[in-house]
């Protein structure tokens, strides 16, 4: 009855919200301007301490995942931090101001003089890598609430094929990219509008966004945390960070015995093998290919900075003023009169299509420049990623992926040293 607790109080927290938004029995006023009722993509605004009560329970959260990961060696620990986190950052907070969405802040901050970043933001961003760097991810372990409603609705483990896992763990890199430059552009903040759970949490995002968020955590009881591995941004800093970190999980508090009993229990595929049995390639070959993959980083970059930069122009749609210039500029050559809001308020302002065209200019000469960057960082992460596949290793035992890992404990229980050390305590 206790390991089915966190789930039980997950299904409360999921219903919970839903029954309270059905007693708004009474429908809205309708009103005959024509007046449509506007979607909330923020909480309502909270005294200033709050904001430093979040940063104090998010250092406590992640002390206490360090410390459960790493010492204490807890699972079900872990559970129950995710329990905490998910009511607390999730639901109580509203998903705002988080992590993952404060790479956006960060962005505009750095490329815009006049945006002046809030320093609990700049906290919030900072932390959980500072923290990555020292123990690996243990913010996806249990303080993440994207990360937390996942995990607790992960109940089986179905991999995909390989094919497809490369190609999916590449999208992150991308979102990433068109979000910093999407924000960096004054555009718009593409990680919370197409955030799946805030919804959930709030239940005031559009329809769409909140099933899409549900049928990712159906899913998710399949296919483990697909959000996480195949979609978010800040996870690919995470995962960045983490390969440096200082001290890391590990999957036996002992000497690996290279039993393979946890081989395949990852649902993340985060376990790496040991290379004893791994049949010795030529030497040769294998300077060589890692050598021609050096050599092709640079090249891969620059490829990167062509493709995108030719890209620039379909980004550039991303931002409202260059979508109304389009949309006037269509109905001054074509005649097919502009109808949307934005076009309608911008003819009652009275500001002349020259100034809207010349803005438009601008706007694309700065998507221009960061299409060119983000193609750079795309092809050297590409590069870089077949470099590590020719880099040969020596490991002697298992152990997990430092950047795929998400420190979830999973691994604990398949590790007959942890057991038996387990069962020893339990006798003394």
């Amino acid at each position: 009855m206790k390991k089915k607790l966190p789930f039980i109080l997950l299904f409360v927290m999921l219903v919970w919200p839903a029954v309270l938004f059905a007693q708004h029995r009474f429908p809205r006023p309708e009103f005959e301007s024509g007046y449509v009722y506007p979607e909330h993509q923020m909480p309502l605004h909270r005294a200033p301490v709050w904001e430093y009560i979040d940063l104090a329970v998010l250092i406590g959260a992640l002390s206490l995942a360090s410390w459960l990961a790493l010492k204490k060696r807890s699972r079900q620990g872990l559970v129950w931090l995710s329990v905490f986190s998910l009511a607390y950052f999730g639901f109580f907070r509203e998903g705002c101001v988080c992590s993952v969405g404060s790479v956006q802040n960060v962005a505009l901050a750095l490329f815009n003089e006049g945006y002046a970043i809030p320093i609990t933001v700049l906290l919030f961003f900072l932390i959980p890598l500072i923290f990555a760097l020292a123990f690996g991810r243990v913010f996806c372990a249990g303080v993440c609430p994207l990360g937390a409603i996942q995990e607790l609705t992960g109940f089986r483990t179905v991999k995909l094929p390989k094919a497809v896992e490369s190609i999916m763990i590449s999208i992150p890199f991308i979102y990433l990219g068109i979000s910093v430059l999407s924000a960096a552009t004054e555009s718009q903040f593409l990680i919370c509008r197409y955030d799946p759970f805030v919804g959930i949490f709030r239940l005031d995002a559009p329809y769409t966004m909140i099933i899409f968020g549900s049928l990712l955590l159906v899913a998710g009881i399949f296919i483990n945390r697909p959000y996480c591995r195949y979609l978010c941004p800040y996870g690919v800093l995470l995962n960045i960070f983490s390969r440096f970190s200082h001290r890391h999980l590990t999957i036996t508090p002992a000497e690996c015995t290279n039993c393979r009993l946890c081989e395949d229990v990852c649902p993340y595929d985060a376990i790496l093998p040991s290379d004893i049995d791994r049949q010795v390639e030529n030497p040769l070959k294998e300077r060589n290919r890692f050598l021609i993959y050096i050599l092709l980083v640079p090249l891969f970059a620059v490829g990167g900075a062509i493709l995108f930069r030719n890209l620039s122009p379909v980004f550039a749609g991303l931002n409202s003023n260059v979508r109304l210039a389009r949309e006037i500029r269509v109905e001054k050559e074509n005649g097919i009169v502009a109808v949307s809001k934005a076009a309608i308020a911008f003819k009652e302002a009275g500001k002349t299509e020259n100034e809207l065209f010349g803005d438009e200019i601008k706007i694309h000469e700065r998507f221009r420049k960061g299409s060119i960057w983000l193609g750079i960082f795309l092809g050297t992460s590409f590069g870089l990623g077949l470099v590590s596949l020719a880099t040969r290793t020596k490991r002697t035992g298992y152990v997990p992926h430092k950047g795929k890992c998400y420190s979830c404990g999973r691994c604990f229980k398949y590790c007959p040293v942890h057991l038996n050390n387990k069962d020893t305590d339990d006798k003394i």
